[in-house]
């Protein structure tokens, strides 16, 4: 362009276009810039000082790229080994860019040869060839810090080694065992697994450790070499568990992940999949779309800067997405939570794998019903029930009172609570499977007494303050059970109220949906009718179809139950035409299942003779139609619910004895009577008691 302008003779023209090489061109640009023009050219005498100091800077500046140096220069960058060119590909002009120079020192620092290496120097070249001012620069920026700022690993191996830094101390397990008692109280089984867990990590470390080795030789040559050898990744990583703690709110399955970490030293992330129903938001977005990001493992694992961190996968029975036009983020979780394949996870955004197989992953759900089959499949379910009374007492005097002081600014000897007043807010005023409830009426105390506190002759507060209020009453910081009633309120829970003996009423057990047990009342009633029976209580069909076992079986057994007179006869049209109401209390929520055909079956029975099963006795169990009583679940749930509520006496499917052994706390099975059976003429006995029916009456065999 500057030839055109300052040169416009035709001979320069003419021989400009006959030049078609590039460098031959630049040659010849330099040689005619620096040839002195005749002075009929009238370009130069009117060009300024100023113009002639830059056409001068240009020419020498076209020189240098003509020069043979430049040429050798060029083929000697692209002559480069791959392994030599790496970190030299990156040094073009960053000056006076923190963020990118701190971007390109990351890069320079993975390992060589990894993906993560390749799409950073890959992604560093666009950048520097696409002007500053186009959009697809702060693309490839942000995609840039996003891969830098992920804990990779690096060529020097400091990451490696942090990572196994916890485990070989000698006191590791020993201060493990000590923050898992320390944080929570009971939860033994999942304190066993992951006990078993960390000792396992640790051995493993241990046997790959070169001071280990070196040792065991006793050579100092090869202790010095095996510490600078390298350790291989197979022998290096450990596959961690899948846990997935099931169980109903409160009961400290998120707190017991956060105790986890802590005994491991490791970064703790929780990620909530509540209400998640984009299979993008595990996966992360493509590049190609606006405001596109990685998915919330991926971010997980850049706040917790480690790549061995303790995630927590939380609420996961509650992801939304099932299929729908966004994915299903249970089917993304897939890749995420198998052990064989996790070590190799994609992201969309980043679009190289990243290795997960280092992650302790702890899931929690509170119920296990709707969650996807293969999920379940590559996880260690491990189930947590309610708390008993007895354990509720220790969490509330170790843990929940002293949190409470601590926020309500209070010291340990301004509020006392003694014993029976938390056994007695736990029973009359938070009847519930976890501690949540307890800690806020807890709470409630404590704000009530520091009230009182400040009000009294002995709390703090100027002279003139005391003279102007008259303070004379003197503080007691103990709580007494008579006085929960004007803190709290009435209790919600009154059992000598709430449960009487009726006819046609029994104490049914249940286990909600939310994880917990308790105790649900069968109610029937008699109603001129035409014969049949009426169901109410927003019942399901397989509790429906246990109703119409439950009086069939009542019918064809009328007569040695001393219902009827005759064994031809239908307790229902004689002597009189009824129909039967049985009703499920709490009729705003959905129930189903086959355990309560016991119940329904000594709910009939009572209606129909007049007598009445103690209020302190509750029963479970399937009802079959020639009369057996088959095992259900959640026995352990249903019993520590019926222990909440104070009941005596649980009649249960014999083949649920070892669920009662095995599960159910020393504590509460001293306090519960267990009547196991296995017909329903043994519960029937169980409940109405031996020999109630007419004298010479026997059970005989269905004639179904």
């Amino acid at each position: 362009m500057l030839l055109v302008h300052c040169c416009r003779g035709a001979d320069y023209s003419a021989e400009l276009l006959e030049c078609v090489s590039v460098p031959d061109r630049v040659a010849l640009s330099t040689a005619l810039l620096s040839k002195p023009l005749p002075s009929s050219s009238t370009a130069l005498t009117r060009t300024p000082s100023s113009l002639r100091e830059q056409l001068a800077t240009l020419s020498r500046a076209l020189s240098s790229l003509s020069s043979p140096s430049s040429a050798n220069s060029t083929t000697s960058r692209g002559s480069q080994s791959p392994g030599e060119g790496d970190k030299s590909e990156l040094d073009e002009d960053s000056a006076g860019e923190d963020e990118l120079a701190e971007v390109k020192k990351k890069i320079e620092g993975m390992v060589k040869g990894s993906e993560e290496r390749k799409a950073g120097v890959r992604e560093w070249k666009r950048l520097k060839m696409i002007p500053q001012g186009s959009v697809e620069t702060g693309v490839i920026r942000g995609y840039l810090e996003w891969l830098t700022s992920l804990p990779w690993p690096t060529e020097d191996g400091k990451s490696q080694a942090a990572e196994q830094s916890a485990l070989l101390d000698p006191n590791f397990v020993a201060n493990a065992r000590a923050t898992l008692e320390r944080d929570h109280y009971g939860l033994d089984k999942i304190k066993r697994r992951l006990m078993e867990y960390l000792v396992v990590l640790r051995l493993r470390a241990l046997s790959i450790s070169p001071s280990t080795v070196a040792v065991a030789t006793g050579n100092a040559d090869s202790k010095a070499e095996l510490a600078q050898a390298p350790v291989l990744p197979k022998a290096r990583t450990i596959k961690a568990p899948i846990l997935l703690l099931v169980g109903p709110p409160g009961t400290g399955k998120t707190s017991i992940a956060a105790s986890l970490a802590r005994a491991l030293s490791r970064p703790f992330e929780r990620i909530s999949l509540g209400g998640v129903r984009d299979e993008a938001s595990i996966r992360g977005h493509r590049r190609t779309y606006v405001a596109s990001g990685p998915g919330l493992i991926v971010s997980a694992l850049r706040r917790a800067g480690r790549r061995d961190c303790v995630m927590l996968l939380d609420e996961v029975d509650k992801l939304a997405g099932r299929g729908g036009v966004m994915g299903d983020p249970a089917a993304a979780l897939l890749e995420v939570l198998d052990p064989e394949q996790n070590a190799r996870f994609v992201d969309h955004y980043l679009g190289i794998p990243f290795d997960l197989s280092g992650v302790t992953w702890i899931a929690t759900a509170n119920t296990l019903d709707g969650m996807s089959a293969p999920l379940l499949d590559r996880c260690e379910i491990i189930t947590l029930s309610g708390y008993t009374y007895a354990e509720k007492l220790h969490i509330a005097k170790r843990y929940l009172l002293p949190k409470q002081l601590e926020q309500n600014a209070m010291s340990e000897g301004q509020c006392v609570l003694p014993d029976e007043t938390v056994r007695a807010i736990a029973m009359l005023h938070t009847r519930e499977a976890g501690v949540r409830g307890l800690e806020r009426q807890i709470g409630a105390v404590v704000r009530h007494k520091a009230v009182e506190l400040s009000e009294s002759s002995t709390g703090s507060g100027s002279a003139e303050q005391g003279k102007q209020t008259a303070r004379t009453k003197v503080y007691d910081p103990v709580v007494r059970p008579e006085q929960l009633e004007s803190i709290l309120g009435l209790g919600r829970w009154d059992d000598s109220q709430e449960r009487t003996e009726k006819v046609g009423v029994v104490w049914g057990m249940v286990y909600t949906g939310e994880g917990e047990g308790g105790l649900l009342s069968v109610e029937t009633i008699r109603v001129p009718g035409e014969g049949k029976l009426r169901l109410t209580g927003s019942l399901g069909d397989v509790i429906r179809e246990s109703g119409e076992i439950a009086l069939s079986w009542v019918k064809s057994h009328a007569f040695e139950l001393g219902i009827t007179t005759s064994p031809s006869h239908d307790p229902l049209k004689e002597p009189d035409t009824i129909d039967i109401h049985l009703h499920l209390p709490a009729g705003a929520t959905k129930k189903d299942g086959p355990s309560a055909g016991v119940a329904m079956v000594c709910a009939f029975v009572s209606l129909l003779t007049g007598r009445t099963v103690p209020a302190n006795t509750a029963m479970t169990g399937e009802l079959t139609l020639r009369g057996s009583v088959a095992p259900v679940g959640g026995i352990k749930e249903k019993v520590l619910g019926a222990h909440r509520a104070a009941i005596k006496r649980v009649i249960l499917p014999k083949r649920n004895r070892r669920d009662v052994e095995m599960d159910v706390p020393v504590e509460v099975r001293k306090d519960i009577e267990f009547v196991y059976v296995e017909t329903v003429e043994d519960a029937l006995e169980a409940a109405f008691g031996k020999g109630v029916f007419w004298k010479g009456q026997t059970f005989v065999e269905s004639r179904l």
